[in-house]
């Protein structure tokens, strides 16, 4: 009873917290008060921007205009077989193929193990001046990555038309190379800008230190991730991923190689002199041998104080065939060989102090000294470490503005994967902060939204919906502990006693023995067995505290007789079913 009790309970709660669960998220939505699980799909519509501090924006969503201003190679990689050297990937705009927002297209490199390369020109120029630069865009490695780029280059001064777009390859110069790159377990997040060295004019390529964070995550979870890059007139850069800082410092310091050169450089022409010695200590010419240092001592000698231990079995092996072994059935002897039991320790030897040939054991010689060298001593010569002389470095300069780089006309994607179905989006290049973030409201943002709403637990957004109204769901919160405070304590709590005149079920109470119990259940029951007593309710439900000195034996009833003298011994009613007894066997 207690357990269906139990049971009830237990249900009630259940259905009441859901209930009460139900009717919080429906008070939600009568009230205005949401819990974002709108549609975005719904609410997505290309991104605008106020073009004044944007240099370029394309969210590639209009294939019309996306084939006016994007322009596909047509030069041929060079360094390679020709064969191989064509720029022919395969790009195009296509929706995703996991649908976050509808109506959002991208641009998607469709091919695998192929040079594609494509690229458009800015709206206008971006001058290194006083203003930053941010570029940022999306990339959804779609069937993830195994040896690829997915960068962006920023093309230098003098790709200046459509024609030189269609020229556009790998040795084209470029200002700045960002994004991420992998092959194997080298994973990369690339930012390289091209130096020019103010003395002679030719250009470097810097590359930034590694980022802080590992993001190995970014090439195969195959959700979209947006890449970050703000380089700043004061000569400082950050790099972010999904809008967090993942690596940031000093165009000044944190670029190999450095961008100003050293001002001291070895000589090229200094060599060392023959007579250099960079030999800290030599061996002392005037040491000689003691004429007692005996080389050929050995190492060890045999104990001459050792005595064999009484008992020692030389005869006996110290390992022998096992006796219980059996050659297998299979065995044959023309292919396998002659069989031989496999070797076991032999019992003998347990008992022994040892078997086998007995010989003394060896100690260390006390005379060993082994071979002699002669000691090493200061060497007088020396003249230390030889370097080269430093010279000033005639092509030392100094730069302190490496942000002053080559202005940029055109962005372009010069690329080769061995993963298809990368996705480019929501491309942007401003020196305007507040721009970038209004253009990643409207589109990156709403993506993981819908990403996170998606994946979202019911559990989830009630805890989401009470953190933003905290005072309505503390509300909610004690309302429903009260109900089911209150539910808990009918159900569950204490019970009334029973009544004393409650009738029992023929099991649940303690009867006198029937007198005629031997022509019933009580036949077939060996003289001087013991009868127990019927169990009370409280044996059906658990064990009871049993009684303080239990009887070492029960007393033995002998079967009942109409002529039987003796009375039957009185049974103690009061808590019956508290001690353990015996049942007495039900005749089947």
């Amino acid at each position: 009873m207690a357990l269906f009790n139990s049971k009830v309970c237990l249900c009630g709660l259940l259905i009441l917290f859901g209930s009460v669960f139900v009717k919080s998220e429906a008070d939600s939505d009568d009230e205005g008060i949401t819990v974002e699980t709108v549609e975005e799909t719904e609410q997505y519509h290309s991104p605008s921007i106020n073009s004044k501090n944007v240099y370029l924006s394309e969210h590639f969503d209009d294939e019309v205009a996306f084939k006016k201003k994007w322009i596909k190679s047509e030069a041929k990689k060079q360094g390679v077989d020709e064969n191989i050297a064509k720029y022919d990937g395969k790009w195009e705009i296509q929706a995703p193929s996991r649908r976050i927002l509808k109506e959002d297209l991208g641009l998607v490199l469709t091919t695998e193990a192929k040079h594609a390369a494509i690229s458009a020109l800015l709206d206008k120029p971006f001058e290194f001046k006083d203003k930053p630069l941010i570029v940022q865009y999306e990339v959804t490695m779609q069937e993830g990555q195994n040896c690829g780029g997915a960068y962006i280059k920023l093309l230098s001064r003098g790709t200046n038309t459509k024609a030189d777009l269609r020229k556009f390859h790998d040795q084209t110069p470029y200002t700045i190379m960002f994004g991420p790159d992998k092959c194997g377990n080298d994973n990369k997040l690339h930012f390289i800008f091209r130096h020019q060295n103010p003395k002679n004019g030719t250009f470097e390529e810097k590359h930034s230190k590694k980022p802080s964070q590992r993001l190995e995550d970014i090439y195969k979870d195959k959700e979209p991730h947006l890449y970050t890059l703000i380089v700043r007139p004061d000569n400082t850069y950050s790099v972010l991923v999904d809008e967090k800082e993942v690596n940031a410092g000093s165009l000044l310091e944190d670029f190999s190689p450095p961008v100003n050169p050293p001002e001291e450089i070895d000589d090229p022409d200094d060599t060392k002199p023959q007579d250099w010695d960079e030999r800290e200590k030599i061996v002392d010419p005037s040491a000689t041998k003691p004429e007692d240092w005996d080389e050929e001592a050995p190492a060890q000698i045999v104990d001459p104080n050792a005595v064999k231990p009484d008992g020692w079995l030389d005869d006996a092996p110290e390992m022998i065939p096992d006796p219980e072994a059996k050659k297998p059935a299979d065995w044959e002897e023309e292919m396998d060989g002659e069989w031989e039991a496999p070797l076991v320790d032999n019992p003998v030897c347990a008992a022994a102090p040892g078997c086998g040939p007995w010989s003394p054991p060896l100690l260390p010689n006390p005379h060993y000294k082994g071979v002699w060298r002669a000691p090493l001593i200061p060497n007088p010569n020396y003249r230390g470490k030889w370097a080269p002389r430093r010279i000033p470095n005639p092509h030392y300069f100094r730069d302190e503005h490496p942000f002053a780089m080559t202005p940029i006309h055109a962005v372009g994607f010069e690329l080769w994967s061995m993963s298809p179905q990368l996705l480019f989006d929501n491309l942007i290049v401003s020196d305007d902060a507040e721009a970038v973030a209004d253009w990643t409201r409207q589109t990156y943002a709403l993506k993981r939204a819908k990403i996170s709403s998606d994946s979202e637990s019911v559990a989830e957004r009630a805890l989401r919906w009470a953190g933003e109204q905290p005072w309505l769901a503390a509300a909610a919160a004690l309302v429903a502990f009260s109900i089911l405070a209150a539910f808990c304590y009918l159900c569950c709590g204490p019970s009334a006693a029973p009544e004393p005149d409650v009738e029992y079920k023929k099991t649940d109470a303690m009867t006198e023995d029937d007198p005629h119990e031997g022509e019933g259940e009580g036949e077939g029951e060996g003289e001087g067995e013991a009868v127990a007593a019927p169990r009370g309710k409280a044996d059906l439900e658990g064990p009871a505290t049993p009684p303080a000195t239990p009887p070492a034996t029960p007393p033995a009833t002998p079967p009942h007789s109409d002529h039987e003298t003796d009375q039957p011994e009185k049974v103690d009613t009061e808590g019956a079913g508290d001690g353990h007894r015996k049942r007495k066997p039900r005749k089947e």
